[in-house]
């Protein structure tokens, strides 16, 4: 969706701007690029230790890191065919907070773990001085874990965090006892503490994962500077997170597109190339094929409106 798009495109335009950027996202397939780095680290996840590898490839200067663990690759890869999040739409995994603790954790140790030598300009450890950008409730541990975990040790000293919001929608809220699998010290209790009117997962009181990523964090972003005025404007345009975004501000900074991936010069799937210079007698031309191809009266005067947007209540 929007985030992978994000995720495709941005670091690529950090890193032309001359910023060092690495990626971190599970490994949820055994993508033919990555490879084995052969760094493993344990981590703490629920009551288990738990060992996970870190895959790499390096593309368009950027370092994409991928954790892998059976958590990640087992429910998606081959064995189950099921979902990223969870076996159906709408169902999460039984498991998901401790998959995205772990991913958590193991964003935290990357930059210091990791010597990655691709790229002609920067080479060994990305070390300490880094500021993480955690996106969506999945990644809403990470302000937690680095202020209980590393901060206390004088590591990530001068380490930020911004957090930014691509859906307020999915907030990842679960039974308020579930506190304890996260291995955090109780005076974080009070930013995951939500009531809300559901019954789902449990009646009541809850954690609520990405109220907690919105206060631990030093920058609150999302997608676009509507969105962010969207987002406090009521309690169901901000899905009653809205309070807590308005006290800590939040900062919309709009969705940029890949110009390389979009680019109509090159671009594979259209068979009339064009620029800025021929797009009035390509389009039409376009415009044709697109009809013909969907069955609908091949007409070049007849506006076509395309619609890239969520279809759902």
């Amino acid at each position: 969706g929007g985030l992978g798009d994000v995720l495709g495109g941005l670091p690529p335009a950090m890193a032309a701007n001359g910023h060092r950027v690495m990626t971190i996202s599970p490994r949820y397939d055994q993508y033919k690029d990555a490879w084995d780095t052969e760094v493993t680290v344990e981590l703490k996840v629920g009551d288990k230790t738990e060992t996970v590898r870190f895959f790499h490839c390096y593309k368009r200067g950027v370092d994409r890191v991928f954790v892998d663990h059976p958590l990640f690759l087992e429910k998606v890869w081959g064995k189950t065919a099921s979902k990223i999040y969870g076996p159906t739409a709408g169902v999460d995994f039984k498991d998901n907070q401790l998959r995205f603790s772990l991913l958590c954790q193991a964003a935290l140790v990357a930059p210091r773990v990791l010597n990655l030598n691709s790229s002609k300009y920067f080479s060994g450890p990305y070390g300490e001085e880094v500021v993480f950008v955690a996106n969506d409730w999945h990644t809403a541990l990470l302000p937690c874990y680095l202020k209980a975990i590393y901060k206390p040790k004088g590591i990530y000293k001068t380490a930020k965090v911004a957090f930014c919001i691509h859906n307020i929608a999915y907030q990842g809220r679960f039974a308020f006892a579930d506190f304890a699998l996260l291995n955090l010290p109780n005076e974080f209790k009070s930013s995951f503490d939500f009531i809300d009117g559901y019954d789902k997962p449990v009646k009541g009181r809850k954690i609520n994962w990405m109220k907690a990523g919105i206060l631990e964090s030093d920058k609150v972003l999302t997608v676009s500077p509507y969105y962010a005025e969207e987002l406090v404007s009521s309690v169901e345009k901000g899905v009653e997170l809205d309070n807590i975004i308005r006290k800590t501000g939040i900062q919309g900074i709009v969705n940029g597109m890949d110009v390389q991936e979009w680019n109509p010069i090159t671009d594979k799937y259209t068979t009339v190339k064009y620029d800025a210079s021929t797009v009035a007698d390509a389009k039409p031309l376009l415009k044709e094929a697109l009809q013909a191809e969907v069955g609908l009266p091949v007409d070049r005067d007849i506006p076509v409106i395309g619609f890239i947007g969520r279809l759902e209540e």
